[in-house]
């Protein structure tokens, strides 16, 4: 089970960080991801972390500006968003996936575990 959390009204340039909290399950094993969706768009890649951060991946759209972590004792993933636009506005969803992650780290069907996600507004 996943629970996301962190998310809320944020004003353009704002620094929040999102967490998403792991139970039930072998945590340090998974490669996680962060989706987003926003109103009227598709659910796409924000970014994604090997299960033994070696290997990380961001979007474009989002490259220099967030960060993904994780601390396998706590079970838990971070995102640290900073600069933030009001176009970041949307759900943000974490995921856990054992699928190869150089081939499959944006693939959102290869994620069998998904949390309920938090919802980020970004006010201009």
């Amino acid at each position: 089970q996943l629970q996301a959390s962190g998310g809320g009204l944020v004003h353009t340039g704002g620094s929040p960080r999102l967490s998403c909290a792991a139970s039930g399950g072998n945590f340090r094993s998974y490669n996680m991801g962060w989706f987003r969706q926003a109103p009227g768009k598709e659910r796409e890649i924000v970014g994604a972390i090997a299960w033994n951060s070696f290997s990380t991946y961001y979007a474009d759209s989002v490259k220099g500006r967030f960060t993904i972590s994780r601390d396998n004792a706590k079970n838990t993933v971070y995102l640290q968003m900073n600069s933030l636009k009001p176009e970041d506005t949307a759900a943000y969803y974490c995921a856990a996936s054992s699928y190869t992650f150089s081939v499959y780290y944006s693939d959102s069907n290869r994620y069998h575990y998904w949390g309920q996600g938090t919802q980020v507004t970004v006010s201009s």
